[in-house]
């Protein structure tokens, strides 16, 4: 079991503000699984526009927060120096979204390997409000 802090993250994502989606790793077994977090604040730059009196995260940025958790597991597991390399999105399949995510929420999102060769990863991901279904999304 890995835990990851901000600055560890930032080791392995290029993303920054506004679009970096992860805040904290929880729980990281290489090749195998990862649950990470987002701290949903109202200060989100996406907010504004939707939806000014109804704030909801844009189901979208949940898949990606899901995909940035995965790009996580997938740098530890392949064991690289990122460095100067960008790991990208090929698909997403089977995307569903349960409950709004809203300012004050914490986004927990758990991602499995589905699988793995050479350096295409296929994940399933969850992501969850208070114990409650947000969003699942399978992805490569």
């Amino acid at each position: 079991m890995t835990s990851m802090d901000i600055h560890q993250i930032l080791d392995y994502l290029p993303h920054r503000y506004p679009i970096l989606l992860v805040d904290r790793v929880l729980d990281l077994v290489p090749g195998e699984r990862i649950t990470a977090l987002k701290n949903v604040t109202i200060n989100e730059p996406f907010f504004p526009g939707h939806y000014p009196h109804h704030p909801v995260m844009p189901g979208v940025l949940i898949v990606e927060a899901m995909a940035q958790t995965g790009a996580v597991l997938m740098s530890k597991s392949l064991d690289i120096d990122p460095t100067g390399k960008t790991i990208m999105f090929i698909s997403v399949d089977n995307a569903r979204f349960r409950t709004p995510v809203r300012p004050g929420d914490l986004l927990r999102m758990e991602v499995e390997v589905v699988r793995a060769r050479r350096d295409v990863f296929k994940f399933r991901g969850k992501a969850t409000v208070g114990g409650k279904p947000a969003a699942e999304a399978e992805f490569a």
